[in-house]
């Protein structure tokens, strides 16, 4: 059971995590992070040290859903091979999930944090390095059970798939068409039917 600091400040960290994933962090004010949790700068202040420290729990709550939801959709398989199909598969929709939460929080807060707030962008390169080492440990559990080609390099892949991957998305928003996103995963399913399928 949260205790009822806990729970404001869950209150807010839900509230203001699209608002700075879509404004970024220095186009979101305090008076942004009042208006929209209808509480005061000491209300705010009394729960997080500062702007900085609320935006990293924000970012950490959006990442975890995000990591949550790809987590979820592997989970629809036991092979690792299959589970590769998922990830390209999850990709397909990113776009409606990612409207919900004011476009995708890696690339948004990767951009909008590198140069001004070092703390927040440390969390962002976190999350591209987790999502990066379980695409690379599904390549490792694939050559274990024989799905995948025992010479396939496990990061190199996992790095080259998420980069096209952050790629289509970047076009997808940028551009407001899904079909970057939709072409892209087909492509990279093509690549794993080539190059990593045994």
């Amino acid at each position: 059971m949260l205790t009822k600091a806990e729970q404001t400040a869950e209150f807010i960290i839900q509230t203001v995590a699209p608002i700075f994933n879509k404004n970024g962090y220095a186009a979101t004010s305090l008076s942004d992070i009042t208006k929209a949790t209808g509480l005061t700068k000491g209300a705010i202040y009394g729960n997080f040290k500062n702007k900085e420290e609320l935006a990293i729990a924000a970012f950490k709550m959006t990442e975890g859903n995000m990591i949550g939801r790809i987590a979820d959709h592997q989970s629809l398989s036991k092979s690792p091979l299959e589970k590769l199909f998922l990830v390209t598969d999850f990709y397909r929709n990113y776009y409606n999930f990612t409207q919900e939460v004011g476009g995708c929080p890696v690339l948004n807060m990767g951009v909008d944090a590198k140069y001004q707030v070092p703390s927040l962008f440390k969390h962002v390169k976190s999350a591209i390095t987790k999502i990066q080492n379980n695409v690379a440990k599904l390549i490792d559990a694939g050559k274990e059970c024989k799905e995948i080609k025992e010479e396939v390099d496990s990061m190199l892949y996992a790095k080259r798939l998420y980069s096209m991957i952050t790629g289509a998305i970047f076009m997808t928003h940028t551009m407001e068409d899904n079909s970057y996103l939709l072409e892209t995963m087909d492509q990279i399913d093509m690549m794993i039917h080539k190059n990593l399928k045994r």
